[in-house]
């Protein structure tokens, strides 16, 4: 008899988690890979970031935290919030944790029951179902369409809710897609969850500056304020200000929820890195002009991307939004066979096939519930992308 719990056998690992630890297997080996799996930007923090660290760890800044999170930092995030997305939170409705991940399976450990149900856009970052199925939740997927820009309508999101509903999530710049919610979307979704009050919304933000053609991101909350009694902001440094590896995230919520959240922290992680968290304040409330510049070279690799894919027989890709991935088509590969005679039958094949005869590792559409697609993270130099598509080009036209 086993000792694991029937509900974690039936979690996987983070897909982007085994493929780069493939990748890493082969260039052990000596293999030259190039990497376009991850969602991590190749900037490197800012200095002014890194210096406020730095400053934290010379003050011995080193010592347990509060495990809600500093009070200047809850303090910061509640000044962000109001000055970026015209948010009104106060300190005691934030928490803090050891990045977005945390903030999320708090939320749905302190939320779900058993057989609770939770909504989600297909394409849905994969860790999305991964937490709500650890926390013996049941993940409902509301399909969507490329031509659509992979975004659901009004009327598939009422048709996905029942009497277990417990949560929305909403995931605007979304990870695979790169979608961007619109002022007419927001409209449309609000009507829906008027009519349903039992469901609760969670709006994951933390591609929010990662917006590209003049496109303005949105919080739901922007467009339907009477919903904030049963909303959920997260957030987080990983991305705009290039801190993933700091572990930083947080949520703004209603008070009750953020007690129950801290009550799940208090007794899991504790709290979030004390030093890391006085960066946080720097990062919040310092100096933002790197984030435009990010953006304008985003949008050029993005746009090589685009191009690149679009050229190869077979791949089709529609510009994103926002964020910094590309969701690419690749279903005319299905059936085909690689020189040594393998069928290509599913994305997650074909991934192992371009890793190991192209020597690129990108993500299959699969784990984020839409198949057949990969995707391509443009969050690294553009002569690596343009060689990683002159690779995959080539390994492509090799099957038949």
């Amino acid at each position: 008899m086993s000792i694991l719990a029937e509900h974690v056998t039936k979690v996987k690992a983070s897909e982007v988690s085994v493929v780069s630890a493939k990748a890493l297997d082969l260039e052990r080996q000596g293999r030259d890979i190039i990497r376009l799996s991850a969602g991590e930007p190749d900037f490197p923090t800012p200095d002014h970031i890194k210096m406020a660290c730095i400053k934290a760890l010379c003050d011995n800044k080193t010592k347990y935290p509060p495990v809600i999170g500093l009070p200047e930092l809850r303090e910061a995030i509640c000044m962000k919030l109001k000055r970026d997305n015209a948010l009104d939170y106060s300190p005691g409705q934030t928490i803090v944790s050891s990045g977005c991940k945390q903030v999320l399976y708090n939320a749905m450990t302190a939320t779900l029951n058993p057989g609770d149900e939770v909504m989600m856009a297909a394409p849905y970052w994969m860790t999305y179902a991964g937490i709500v199925q650890l926390c013996q939740g049941t993940p409902v997927f509301i399909p969507t369409r490329q031509e659509n820009g992979f975004k659901p309508s009004a009327q598939e999101l009422e048709k996905a809710i029942t009497p277990r509903t417990k949560w929305l999530f909403l995931n605007s710049p979304g990870n695979p897609s790169g979608a961007v919610y619109s002022t007419e979307d927001l409209i449309a979704l609000a009507d829906v969850l008027r009519r349903h009050p039992h469901v609760w919304i969670l709006s994951d933000d933390v591609y929010e500056f990662l917006v590209y053609d003049g496109i303005k991101f949105l919080n739901l909350l922007n467009i339907a304020p009477d919903l904030k009694d049963r909303f959920l902001v997260v957030n987080g440094m990983s991305k705009a200000y290039c801190m993933t590896g700091w572990r930083l995230g947080y949520g703004a919520g209603p008070e009750d929820l953020i007690k129950a959240m801290f009550k799940i922290q208090s007794q899991s992680t504790s709290g979030a890195t004390h030093f890391c968290q006085w960066a946080g304040v720097t990062a919040l409330t310092g100096d933002h002009s790197f984030i435009p510049l990010h953006n304008a070279e985003y949008m050029d690799r993005r746009d090589l991307v685009v191009a690149m894919a679009n050229r190869i027989p077979g791949l089709s890709c529609r510009p994103p939004q926002g964020a910094f991935y590309c969701f690419i088509a690749c279903g005319a590969y299905m059936g085909k066979k690689t020189p040594g005679g393998v069928v290509i039958s599913t994305d997650e094949e074909l991934v192992g096939y371009l890793l190991n005869e192209a020597g690129v590792a990108v993500i299959p559409g699969t784990p984020f519930g839409m198949a057949p697609y990969i995707r391509v993270s443009f969050a690294t130099a553009k002569p690596k992308i343009k060689k990683a598509f002159e690779r995959i080009g080539d390994a492509l036209g090799l099957l038949r």
